[in-house]
């Protein structure tokens, strides 16, 4: 039936490619979990690129850079891309869940267990472990100073897993700082981050302005107080003859001159129209030739060219301005403003600070570091950071870290199981167990004696009724995450416990894998021989 180069995998055999696939990807980012996590250096493959190389723990950067043939290591991959696109954090332990999840269903499937047994035994689970999630969770959104403390204790939590670990009180600050300025219109595309190499990590800071990576056209001020700023995309070097295709048939050198002359006086009402407006500022997505240029800084207009589309796009959201494309409308067209537009030095490089926008909500987080691939590891920090206020500020949902939360979902599901008289509680028991596993690996990348860790929190939430107790990562030891500070968002917990279940229960169906036949690539020689 199939074609000689297709394949198919069935039953076990396709049941196996799959664990093996996932459980690899699993095992592949479970070193990088936790406060103690390790890095990982990422090449790239391609031999052009293969000096460019990557530095991080961050799960979803690994496991996108990774070239893999099994279908259901790709699920896993692909659930951690939507991990970190809508939470920002959990993408290792999305993964590493989702495979331990796999994991304990292999061996339930070696006992004789069917996969769909197992699948709603694993949905019970997830509904258990979802109640008790939402019933260990607090929200402290009436009390704004207790909460500004829990979200920069949730910053703090978030970044001891990163680069910055040893400056994290510090990086905390400049995250929630940056967050509470977007805390009512909570649009991260107001907050920008630019990397500068030289300095150390700690001379990073926040600047409550927007910061844009151009410099300011020669002839212009370089200084600007209360200006009114045109954000444009419009074309604006077309003031020489660009005829392309097409000949023009002249006798004379002077007909030249006339049709240049044509378009330098198109040119000059284009720019009398936007003077028209009665800009100080004026700023363009695209090229503008020296003609142009000239003619608006005679007028004492300050010209900024070549602004990168984000940059324009932020721009006119933070000024309050239209991006303008033609130039017919003075009515109806809107301006931005600020209070100081200046040119400042950073590093060695100099940039436009735009500071008092008309939305007093802009902000540029400026990283500094040693070189490019710590900032840019910096930078993957600062996203997560930021994302996981964002997702606090939206849900309130707070809850323990340090493992607590996994604990207290794998006793309830336990207690859960023990009154099921199915075989669906097999299938509870492992779920239980597979989160346990999560808390197992951040225990076992510190150095520390997991099964001797994991026993006493247990007995500590199980037995002695102390709901807030975690694993002190510092120590070694269980202490109380509430005295130490180690909150997490309920949102990225909750996402990641979805996503996780959903991917093993699909992997789980799956009983047959066909490949189908490659397309071959055919030598363009043999066409031109046959033609």
């Amino acid at each position: 039936m199939f074609k000689p180069f297709s394949s198919q995998e069935k039953g076990e055999l396709a049941r196996l490619s799959s664990f093996v696939g996932a459980i690899a990807i699993s095992d592949l980012v479970k070193t990088t979990l936790g406060p103690k996590g390790m890095d990982k250096i990422l090449q790239s493959a391609n031999p052009r690129d293969s000096e460019t190389i990557s530095i991080t723990n961050d799960g979803a950067t690994i496991l996108k850079s990774v070239q893999v043939d099994n279908p259901a290591a790709k699920i896993l991959i692909d659930i951690s891309k939507i991990q970190d696109q809508e939470v920002g954090d959990g993408t290792t332990t999305v993964a590493i869940l989702a495979g331990e999840l796999l994991r304990e269903a292999e061996k339930l499937i070696n006992q004789k267990i069917h996969p769909q047994i197992i699948i709603e035994g694993y949905r019970q689970a997830r509904d258990i472990a979802k109640a008790k999630l939402n019933s260990i969770s607090f929200d402290h959104n009436n009390d704004s100073d207790l909460l500004n403390r829990i979200l920069l204790n949730i910053a703090k939590t978030t970044l001891s897993s990163k680069l910055v670990y040893h400056d994290k009180e510090h990086f905390a600050k400049i995250a929630l700082d940056a967050i509470l300025r977007i805390k009512y219109n909570q649009n991260l595309e107001y907050i920008k981050i630019i990397k500068k190499p030289g300095g150390s990590m700690k001379d990073s800071y926040l600047d409550e302005g927007y910061i844009l990576e151009k410099s300011i056209s020669v002839g212009c001020p370089k200084r600007l107080e209360n200006p009114k700023i045109m954000v444009a995309n419009t074309p604006m070097d077309y003031d020489k003859i660009k005829i392309f295709g097409s000949k023009v048939k002249v006798d004379t050198m002077d007909k030249v001159a006339e049709i240049e002359q044509a378009e330098k006086n198109k040119m000059k009402d284009k720019v009398e129209k936007i003077l028209a407006y009665k800009p100080n500022i004026f700023i363009n997505r695209q090229l503008i030739y020296n003609y142009p240029e000239q003619l608006m800084a005679d007028k004492g207009v300050m010209v900024i060219e070549h602004a990168d589309f984000e940059g324009t796009e932020r721009l006119a959201a933070v000024l309050g301005a239209d991006i303008m494309s033609t130039f017919d409308t003075p009515d109806i067209s809107k301006l931005g403003y600020c209070k100081l537009v200046s040119e400042i030095m950073i590093g060695e490089d100099k940039v436009i600070k735009f500071s008092g926008c008309s939305r007093n909500e802009a902000c540029t987080i400026v990283l500094r570091g040693a070189g490019i691939h710590i900032l840019d590891e910096m930078e993957r920090t600062m996203h997560d950071a930021l994302c996981v206020l964002l997702q606090t500020l939206k849900n309130h949902r707070v809850i323990f870290g340090g493992g607590n939360s996994e604990m207290q979902m794998a006793i309830a599901i336990e207690q859960a199981a023990s009154k099921i008289e199915t075989k669906e509680a097999y299938a509870m028991k492992a779920y239980a167990t597979a989160l346990r596993s999560v808390i197992s690996a951040i225990a076992d990348n510190g150095g520390y004696d997991s099964q001797s860790l994991l026993q006493k929190l247990n007995s500590e939430i199980n037995m002695q009724y102390k709901p807030n107790c975690g694993i002190n990562m510092i120590q070694g030891k269980i202490s109380s995450m509430e005295e130490m500070g180690i909150f997490e968002s309920m949102r990225v917990k909750e996402h990641a416990l979805i996503l996780a279940s959903e991917a093993a229960e699909q992997i789980l169906r799956v009983d047959q894998i066909v490949r189908c036949e490659p397309r071959k690539r055919e030598d363009p020689r043999q066409r031109f021989m046959g033609d």
